[in-house]
């Protein structure tokens, strides 16, 4: 016993057999790995008390809640308590909700819908969430499309943008292979050599003129007589489109690839043809109908023809 009672270990005097680490002089627990030797620093007491709460808290949990996995299903726990439950019951209510406007959509034209605001506002939403989980993968979250998919944001549009034309291209899609698809097939002027190859070149530079870019005006001249013998039916003379047979404008700046000559080039002399599924079917009419009226809503929406 060392002088006040004090013990050995109280003193700062070490036991007998107790190792130093030399460089921190902190005790060892004794323990050595691959010369590696364990200081004997103890977890600090707020540390373990939490470690011991969350295990008492966790006991808690499975006694008052569902846990524990079993075959089929899993404890209830006390209080009975199921997400799963919470949810369905908030589905239910939302639906009771919505009923009485979603028959409405229904069976009310899509102009007589648009023109209840009230109405027109749910549809739009409904048709945000079914562009969110069904058109963002091609279009993107804005719609703003990408190269070879449409940008839905202007008021270009290959088949119309009525909200007739709109709904029925996301109903039967394009190329789809639906009997009401939309259909349009350029043919391929170089690959199947109905033109030769300096003609394909030759409109090339007419259609790059068309749209005020950069082009030779020599063979944009040569270009506009090939032009006009062989894609004017489809593009119109002074390349503005035609909705009727799908055929793009070529006279601005917007293109469903890009503008780059070498883009042309390879469009004129074997196109690219893309596809849009059909949705009706897959999606329900209602919802086919917030889609249209969604489309119509981002700004390029047109009023029907009288």
């Amino acid at each position: 016993m060392a002088e006040g009672g004090k013990t050995a270990a109280n003193a700062g005097i070490r036991p007998a057999g107790v190792e130093v680490d030399p460089v921190t002089g902190q005790e060892t627990t004794g323990h050595v790995w691959d010369g590696i030797r364990e200081l004997n620093r103890p977890l600090p007491r707020w540390w373990l008390w939490t470690f011991y709460a969350t295990i008492i808290w966790a006991a808690g949990y499975i006694v008052l809640y569902p846990a524990i996995p079993l075959l089929k299903g899993a404890t209830a726990g006390v209080f009975g308590y199921s997400t799963r439950a919470s949810v369905e019951d908030a589905l239910v209510e939302a639906r009771e909700a919505q009923a009485g406007r979603l028959e409405k959509v229904a069976t009310l034209p899509l102009e007589e819908i648009r023109a209840d605001a009230d109405l027109n506002r749910f549809a739009i939403g409904g048709g945000r969430s079914a562009f969110l989980v069904n058109c963002v993968p091609c279009h993107g979250s804005g719609a703003a499309g990408s190269p070879g998919y449409a940008n839905l944001n202007d008021d270009e549009w290959l088949w119309g943008g009525t909200l007739a034309d709109i709904y029925q291209t996301i109903s039967f899609g394009v190329r789809s292979g639906h009997p009401d698809a939309r259909l349009s097939e350029m043919p391929n002027f170089g690959a199947d050599q109905i033109l030769p190859r300096q003609d394909v070149t030759a409109v090339a530079e007419f259609v790059l003129s068309l749209s005020g870019a950069d082009h030779d005006a020599a063979l944009a001249e040569r270009g506009k007589v090939v032009f006009t013998e062989n894609c004017a039916a489809c593009h119109g003379d002074t390349g503005a489109g035609n909705r009727e047979f799908g055929a793009p404008a070529l006279n601005d700046a917007i293109w469903l690839y890009n503008g780059e000559r070498a883009t042309i080039l390879a469009q004129i002399n074997k196109p690219r043809h893309g596809v849009m599924p059909a949705w009706a079917g897959r999606l329900q009419d209602p919802v086919l109908k917030e889609l249209a009226l969604y489309v119509y809503s981002l700004g390029g929406g047109e009023a029907p023809a009288n």
